[in-house]
């Protein structure tokens, strides 16, 4: 009798453990699905360290490390190595590390074992296959096939399929099978949020945001579906954004990537004194666990908030702290903004130029150098203005008259005269009604023949005259008029001697300004020359350098 109930006491304590054990792996089972993994990873690591052999626990742990992609420090117990689901977790990690023909002797022997009847091991043969870079999703559909036909009230099964499906790029039946799931399951928040992925792919917010929506509803608990929406809203209302956050993170499990949402949230919300003090507490409370770019939010944060040296001096550790290879041209465009503020204009170019090498889109790199002709030409470095003015230009639809002007008159400013005359003249070419082409072009050339010899502005001079003719009431024509009638008079006067011509242009620039004393004295000299010429006087006659006529 006493053996009796001995007997009956150890079957009852062993049916009490094995049920809490059972209890344990259901909870870790749950927070897999809600995808709380490090929750999970705490749960069956509590689990194997009491109960060794649960070869169940073991495939859970082995899922909750490799489901995040994380490296699964995972080592079997020798004692359970060869049960079914011990060795479809060693089979996992080794198809997850691209093992694909070892993977398979695993996988063969649990399925062997079970005889292909079991839906458990079929369905973790199957999750491996599609969880794994290297996985064949057309095997996991064999086998999830066999599965169902065993479990067909099971919205796993379903949910898997689909997953295999995605994987095949192939919406269409992936949607079936996660509706398969929820006629099931009505209320299977997983199948909803999966087939919100879908249309995520496909950029149809109505659809994504409907079915994500649907899952939290079902489920609130349902962390997945919160961040889906929060991340949508992130871009669009960050009022909505921050609520969905809150959900999201009381449904989620504990840790610094939550705070750093909040933190990022307070920057995208302008809220920047906020995310400037959340941030610097994230960085005393963790030290060097910090992630580097917390001293990005809060430099960019500073800057927001107008003070360039704490800004400069947080993007500066962040530069130090974070790895060559993890900076985006956004880093470099921030550090050119800050310098640009203090005026440190030759580390604002540097900063812009790195950013703008790593700009692709086409668009951003003309603002890029834009940016950094304004730059330049703060610093009256006119040469290389008109070089980024160049870059900007070329090729930009966007670009406009007065950047192709602006790109001249820099090579002008820079005495670079030969690219003056070359922009000028397509400047003329676009814009043959306006006058800006024939005068700039007109003085880069008096610039190039400084000795009047070609008369190469001459052409320009002369269609200049003829636009600003059109209406010499105008207080610029008048001014263009002056000039180039006053040109067109000197090289007739000293390159070709024709006085007779050169009278009659200062004759017109008097017309238009009455009292220049200049242009009558040079009336009066040639008139002289040209009655000395007339009457074959062999004196010499009054030239440029004795008295002769000037261009101005």
């Amino acid at each position: 009798m006493n053996r009796h109930l001995l007997l009956f006491t150890t079957l009852f304590c062993l049916a009490i453990s094995g049920t809490k054990a059972q209890q344990s792996t259901s909870d870790a089972r749950k927070l897999l699905y809600y995808e709380r993994y490090d929750g999970a990873n705490q749960e069956l690591q509590s689990l194997v360290k009491a109960d060794p052999n649960n070869s169940e626990a073991w495939w859970l742990l082995t899922e909750s490390y490799l489901n995040r992609h994380q490296p699964a420090p995972v080592t079997i117990p020798a004692a359970i190595a060869e049960q079914p689901l011990a060795l479809c977790a060693q089979g996992f990690i080794l198809l997850y590390n691209h093992k694909k023909d070892s993977a398979a002797i695993f996988f063969n022997k649990a399925l062997t074992a079970t005889k292909q009847k079991d839906p458990v091991i079929l369905l973790a043969v199957a999750h491996a296959h599609n969880a794994s870079d290297s996985g064949d999703a057309h095997y996991a559909i064999d086998l999830l096939t066999k599965a169902i036909k065993r479990d067909k009230h099971n919205p796993e099964l379903y949910v898997e399929m689909g997953d295999s499906y995605r994987k095949l790029e192939d919406g269409g039946s992936a949607f079936k099978a996660y509706h398969d799931a929820l006629t099931e399951d009505a209320k299977y928040a997983k199948a909803m949020y999966k087939s919100g992925k879908i249309f995520v792919t496909q950029n149809n917010s109505e659809q994504y945001l409907k079915y994500f929506s649907d899952a939290v509803t079902a489920d609130t608990s349902y962390a997945p579906a919160w961040y889906e929406l929060y991340y949508h809203w992130y871009f669009r209302d960050v009022n909505k954004a921050m609520d969905d956050l809150r959900h999201y993170i009381a449904c989620d499990d504990p840790g610094i990537r939550n705070d750093y949402l909040v933190t990022d949230m307070l920057y995208s919300s302008a809220k920047y004194s906020d995310a400037v003090q959340k941030a610097q507490q994230l960085v005393a409370n963790h030290a060097g666990a910090t992630e580097p770019r917390l001293y990005k939010l809060i430099a960019y944060s500073y800057k927001e908030l107008h003070d360039s040296t704490k800004a400069l001096d947080y993007m500066t550790q962040y530069f130090q702290k974070q790895n060559d290879t993890s900076f985006v041209e956004k880093d470099f465009e921030t550090m050119g903004d800050i310098y640009a503020s203090l005026n440190h204009l030759d580390s604002a170019t540097k900063y812009y130029a790195r950013a703008g090498d790593l700009q692709k889109d086409t668009l951003q790199r003309y603002a890029f150098a834009k940016k950094l002709a304004d730059l330049y030409k703060k610093q009256k470095d006119y040469a290389n203005q008109a070089a980024w003015l160049g870059k900007y230009y070329d090729g930009n639809t966007k670009a406009t008259n007065l950047d192709l002007f602006n790109w001249g008159l820099a090579h002008y400013m820079a005495k670079n005269y030969p690219m003056a005359d070359s922009i000028f003249g397509m400047y003329e070419t676009k814009y043959p009604d306006q006058d800006f082409g024939y005068y700039w072009r007109a003085r880069a050339d008096v610039a190039i023949d400084t000795a009047m010899t070609t008369g190469m502005a001459i052409p320009q001079y002369m269609k200049l005259i003829d636009i600003c003719t059109k209406d010499t009431t105008n207080k610029t024509n008048r001014k263009h008029l002056i000039e180039s009638y006053g040109y067109i008079a000197a090289y007739r006067a000293n390159a070709q001697k024709d006085y007779a011509g050169a009278i009659e242009y200062f004759g017109k620039l008097l017309a238009l300004d009455p009292g220049n004393t200049d242009a009558e004295r040079y009336i009066t000299i040639l008139k002289k020359n040209l009655e000395r010429s007339r009457t074959g006087s062999s004196s010499t006659p009054h030239s440029a350098a004795g008295g002769g006529v000037s261009a101005r």
